[in-house]
Order: structure tokens, then C-alpha cells, then sequence
């Protein structure tokens, strides 16, 4: 077994080939004068894990690329993060079901696939092949176990998120709760823990994925109004889209943590040994 990865994953890729205790494959990028992606695969091996988070397109066309120079070895398809995973609804004709589109197209070569807390369960169905999620609830909640934050509450965004949020929390036996969004007046709405009290605790709130941070950073200024100590946060997958991070630092928040899904300076949980896990079983 080798692991072979995009451009777009190699710190996670390397991570997992340690976990999983086999080579990295090299693979050489380029472009043709038109701008169109060329690579070109080193030694390949009887079973490939071929890993590539679909950030953007071009990630995509790696994936479909690699998948494409494996095609003699039996795949196994790790997607950290599944972009185009939240376009699973047709809201108007027209529209395509982009989830959809993306799992059909990479299940061509693969074997098996493996996705990182999807956005939503129901995208596993459209993929050909088997496909299974796992989440990185517990090793973001060993995070914490470590951290110097005492006695966190631990926020879910809302109540969509709140499973999730209490899987981390689980881990310390930690208090856990979901924002809730009183409106007040035309113009002023008012965001707080649904059961319990923000003031004087030190709060992390955990969600699935920050793409904007524009709900995020409007909850940690109003939670420290309402006398919380210090505003964290904790996601699997960082988007952090048009200046997420700076808008959320100009928020107050005190702190951000991600995990390689999609590799940033703020990716300081792996999934390489969950990854490795289930490959393994």
C-alpha cells in the first residue's frame, strides 16, 4: 500500500502514510501552456490511497487526475473536505445537484471512499462505490483535554450542530449547550446559550465547518457582552472565506483551531490516525 495525494493535501497525506506505516508516492505537478493540469505519478503500488480535500476546482481536476494514472491498483478515496458536499437541494429549476455531481464523477476508479464529517449524511448515497464518514469529534475534544481552558462550555452554533458539539464535549464529561437566536426588534437580535449562562466561563463553540465566520464572529461579541471570560473556537473543516479570520480576530475571539481536512496555520488536529483506522479494519 502507498498513499498519493494532490497538492492540496500533502501534510495530511504524509501524516497518514506515518500513521499507516507505508510510502508517499511522488507525484510531479505542472501546467500545459493553456493552463490545463498535468501531473505525472512516481512508483504506484498494487493498493493506492489516493487523499485530496476538493477545495477548489483544481483540486478536483487533480483528483479525477490521480485517480485516472491509479486506475491499475485498487483505490481507496480519502475526501478530508467534499466541496460542493452543502449544494445537495435543488432550489429552483435549473439548478444542479452539485453534491451529486462531484461524488458521481469520483466514483469512477475507486474501490472504497472516505469522507471527513460531511455536511450531510445523505451526499454518501450518491457515490457508486462504498462510502463511509467519520468524525473528528473525539480527537478535537482530546485537543481540549490538554489545552489550559478549565471548565469550557461548549457551544454548538445552533441546534443542527449540537450532536456534533456534544461528542467533543463528551470527552472531558464538559457542559454543553446550542446558541439561540431571540429577535428582539426589527433590528436587534439577541444571541445567547439556549439553557445555560455565558457569564464568567470560557467558552469554545464547535461546528462542523467556519466558511464565512459571519454568525461566529456576531455570537462571540455578544456572548462577551453577556460577561463571558474568553470566546474559542474549534471546527473540523477552515474554509475561513473573505477574511474569515481577520473578522473573527476583530471580533474578540481568543482563539481558532482547525484540522488538516484543509491544511492552515490553525490546523492542529489530524484525522491521519482516524483516516488510518478505518482503512485498517
Amino acid at each position: 500500500m502507498k498513499v498519493i495525494s494532490t497538492e492540496y493535501s500533502q501534510i495530511l497525506a504524509i501524516r497518514l502514510a506515518r500513521a499507516l506505516d507505508c510510502g508517499v508516492v511522488d507525484v510531479a505537478f505542472s501546467r500545459f501552456p493553456d493552463r490545463e493540469i498535468y501531473l505525472c505519478a512516481g512508483d504506484l503500488d498494487r493498493e493506492m490511497v489516493v487523499i485530496g480535500s476538493v477545495v477548489e476546482s483544481d483540486a478536483f481536476v487533480q483528483l479525477l487526475l490521480l485517480l485516472d494514472a491509479c486506475e491499475e491498483s485498487r483505490i481507496t478515496l480519502v475526501l478530508p473536505y467534499m466541496g460542493y458536499a452543502r449544494q445537495d437541494r435543488r432550489f429552483k429549476p435549473g439548478e444542479p445537484l452539485s453534491a451529486r455531481a462531484v461524488a458521481q464523477a469520483l466514483s469512477h476508479g475507486p474501490d472504497r471512499v472516505i469522507t471527513i464529517n460531511i455536511h450531510d449524511h445523505s451526499v454518501l448515497r450518491h457515490f457508486a462505490c462504498k462510502a463511509q464518514d467519520i468524525s473528528l469529534a473525539e480527537e478535537i475534544g482530546r485537543y481540549f483535554m490538554g489545552s489550559s481552558i478549565v471548565d469550557p462550555l461548549f457551544l454548538a452554533p445552533d441546534d443542527g450542530a449540537a450532536t456534533f458539539a456534544k461528542n467533543v464535549a463528551s470527552v472531558g464529561g464538559w457542559e454543553t449547550d446550542h446558541l439561540d437566536k431571540t429577535r428582539i426588534s426589527g433590528s436587534e437580535v439577541r444571541i445567547a446559550p439556549k439553557h445555560l449562562d455565558a457569564c464568567g466561563r470560557e467558552i469554545i463553540i464547535v461546528d462542523d465547518i467556519i466558511a464565512t465566520g459571519g454568525t461566529l464572529a456576531a455570537a462571540t461579541s455578544l456572548l462577551k457582552e453577556q460577561g463571558a471570560r474568553s470566546v474559542n473556537a474549534a471546527c473540523v473543516h477552515g474554509v475561513f472565506a473573505g477574511g474569515a479570520l481577520a473578522h473573527l480576530a476583530a471580533a474578540g475571539i481568543t482563539d481558532i483551531l482547525s484540522s488538516d481536512t484543509i491544511e492552515r496555520a490553525c490546523s492542529r488536529v489530524s484525522a491521519a490516525v482516524p483516516i488510518a483506522s478505518v482503512i485498517r479494519a
